[in-house]
């Protein structure tokens, strides 16, 4: 039987995958979001917008929010950019 994945709080940021939201032309700001880096444990964090509230209402069946998680939502440049850097295994 598989284990429950669980988040580890104390994995550090590893690499940025794909470009900076300063290198996109999505932000003023250097260090603002969204973003994507590889953890150095190799789950993946992502930096957005919290729109869990605006979706909560009208998730696909199957799909849920569990207390302690959020919906996140970046712009598709910013995942897209992250492609090259994702291994396909």
């Amino acid at each position: 039987m598989a284990t429950k994945w669980e988040a580890d709080p104390s994995a550090s940021f590893a690499r940025r995958l794909g470009k900076s939201s300063h290198e996109l032309g999505q932000t003023s700001g250097d260090a603002s979001c969204p973003d994507v880096w590889e953890l150095d444990n190799g789950d993946v964090a992502v930096i957005g917008t919290d729109l869990t509230a605006a979706y909560e209402g009208r998730l696909p069946d199957g799909v849920s929010v569990d207390p302690g998680e959020r919906l996140v939502v970046i712009p598709r440049a910013t995942i897209t950019a992250a492609k090259a850097d994702i291994p396909d295994a």
